[in-house]
């Protein structure tokens, strides 16, 4: 899951981007609205954690544009007012829960999953290619209903493959949407763990699922043959 966490006090922004690191979300990092206007444009986000008071573009009119656009991904206020018609604001500006600092870190981590399963309850919150299932919440995998075994790694990058299948993914974005880092060795890691999922598929009756673009990159099948 990738969550854009939009907050120029550092001290807030380095907690929050540890708390949610440490629970394996991949975090993207904006320090005024502008930027996060950007980036929250993307579509790359699962959940928005977004304080008010910025420089540049408020929190507040940055959900408003998003939702002019129909840009929909859920959005957590972030703010040091606690007045009733703070709350109002910001939530009439479309956004879907409000958090009133100081937080604790468990109780925002709570909120965000909270987004997350929203999301994915509207938007199905299983991915089915033939007889695998994918529960993005509980972050499992089955085939013909028994259970896949695979590493954090294995997982998000199957999910990642299959959110976009029939799509072509190069090495150097599955890294940086895995591991929210560059790398020279990238490319030689993505594709050790591609043919880790290979194998794992292969032992499990589903063969040639992800297919190579040499040069490029890989892309998953629309369908199980």
């Amino acid at each position: 899951m990738r969550v854009l966490v939009v907050e120029d006090y550092e001290p807030v922004r380095s907690a929050v981007v540890q708390a949610l690191a440490e629970q394996e979300f991949v975090v993207d990092v904006a320090l005024d609205g502008h930027d996060g206007l950007w980036q929250a444009q993307s579509g790359e986000h699962d959940v928005i954690v977004l304080d008010i008071m910025l420089p540049k573009v408020d929190g507040i009119e940055i959900v408003r544009q998003l939702r002019r656009k129909a840009i929909t991904v859920p959005v957590l206020l972030l703010t040091a007012l606690d007045a009733v018609e703070d709350r109002v604001a910001g939530l009439d500006s479309g956004a879907d829960d409000y958090l009133v600092k100081p937080f604790s870190m468990v109780e925002l981590l709570a909120r965000v999953r909270a987004l997350v399963r929203r999301r994915f309850n509207d938007a199905s919150a299983s991915i089915s290619i033939g007889t695998m299932t994918i529960d993005t919440i509980a972050r499992s995998v089955a085939v013909a209903g028994q259970p896949i075994t695979l590493t954090a790694g294995e997982y998000k990058l199957l999910e990642l493959l299959a959110r976009r299948r029939g799509q072509i993914i190069t090495r150097t974005e599955i890294w940086n949407s895995l591991y929210d880092m560059n790398s020279e060795s990238a490319s030689n890691v993505v594709d050790v763990y591609i043919g880790y999922l290979r194998r794992k598929l292969r032992e499990v009756g589903i063969d040639e699922l992800i297919e190579t673009r040499r040069g490029i990159g890989y892309v998953m099948r629309e369908s199980i043959e």
